[in-house]
């Protein structure tokens, strides 16, 4: 049965979260959210990796205790931890590009398998955590390119380094939770999204930020691979998800374990089918379709099965993909005239809200 996805605030009012990699995409959205919904929250992150970024933007570092920390520095990252006395630990840190892994594959696994390895280490004989998310993606399976959804308990893998790390930190957390967290008293969970899309992102390589940079600049945005399928949603999806994963894990412990959140299945959607849907916000909306094989191995087709989301935890999307869409094109629209880029997360998240 599904329940409202409305996050409580009388469960997150008060409640001491840590929060690491709060100056990304998404974490600067769910800092904010946390902030909404009146929780303490300390973020552990490097300075934002882009400029524009959505944490300077929309003044993230507001209402927050913002540190900036290396992960992969496993002192520093406990020191912060002690320092924050969390009880809810949110792990969104990573390198979280497939392109970029290519060009740095130490520092990707370096950041997504020990930095991840070093917060459980920082959690583990930690007075007062109860529970742990760690974020891992939708690319942590192996990909056979088959007609069927992933579901949390096909074989992990990874041919390009991002997802291997990503695999690979499903791995470590399976291990910390089963050889130490659970005696403490922990409930840890991954949560494995698809594809996000949303105003704030500015990113290279990403199918909406590219679109928005050409478009603007009135240039011709170039795809690689327009029949590529993905489960697209809106950013605040996934993250509605794991504040409700953490709250359910919080009073049932037993929950702890894998989850999948996306769209249903069928509606995974093609590259070309989105760039259709956001062109429409710009009068000047020229694209070029290459079916170009290459550049770096990509998957070409991914899913993922959900059922377990909705059945465990009463999980399932609000917003369908042209909603996602539209959305996201007007922040980028009104942003770029002038709105303020908080107001405009801040709408968003209200308008998400009344809908859940």
């Amino acid at each position: 049965m599904l329940v409202s996805m409305r996050p409580e605030p009388d469960f997150w009012r008060g409640k001491r979260v840590l929060l690491t990699g709060h100056t990304g995409f998404k974490g600067a959205w769910l800092a904010l959210w946390l902030q909404r919904l009146g929780a303490h929250v300390t973020g552990i992150s490097l300075p934002p990796a882009t400029d524009p970024s959505l944490f300077t933007l929309a003044q993230v570092d507001k209402g927050i205790d913002s540190h900036f920390c290396d992960v992969r520095n496993a002192q520093a990252l406990a020191d912060g931890v002690r320092a924050a006395q969390p009880e809810i630990a949110l792990h969104l840190a990573a390198q979280a590009l497939v392109r970029p892994s290519y060009a740095a594959p130490l520092e990707t696994f370096a950041t997504n398998v020990m930095g991840t390895a070093h917060l459980l280490d920082a959690l583990r004989g930690l007075a007062g955590v109860r529970v742990a998310v760690v974020v891992t993606t939708d690319k942590v399976y192996r990909n056979r390119e088959w007609a069927y959804p992933y579901r949390e308990d096909d074989a992990l893998g990874g041919h390009d380094p991002y997802s291997a790390s990503k695999a690979a930190a499903e791995l470590v957390t399976a291990s910390y939770r089963d050889a130490f967290l659970a005696a403490q008293g922990v409930a840890v969970a991954t949560a494995r999204a698809g594809n996000v899309i949303g105003g704030g992102d500015w990113a290279q390589d990403r199918l909406l930020p590219d679109a928005v940079r050409a478009w603007e600049a009135g240039q011709t945005l170039h795809i690689r691979r327009p029949q590529a399928t993905r489960p697209w949603q809106h950013v605040l999806e996934p993250l509605a998800a794991y504040l409700r994963l953490a709250q359910s894990l919080w009073e049932q412990p037993a929950l702890a374990g894998a989850y999948n959140f996306g769209p249903l299945p069928h509606e995974a959607a093609t590259v070309k089918n989105v760039v259709k849907m956001a062109s429409g916000a710009y009068p000047s909306s020229a694209a070029s379709y290459e079916n170009s094989s290459e550049g770096p191995h990509e998957a070409g087709w991914l899913a993922l099965e959900t059922a377990h989301a909705r059945r465990a935890l009463g999980i399932a999307p609000r917003w369908p993909l042209d909603t996602a869409v539209t959305r996201t094109m007007d922040w980028y629209r009104q942003q770029h005239a002038g709105a303020d880029a908080r107001d405009l997360c801040l709408a968003d998240i209200a308008a998400w809200e009344a809908q859940a």
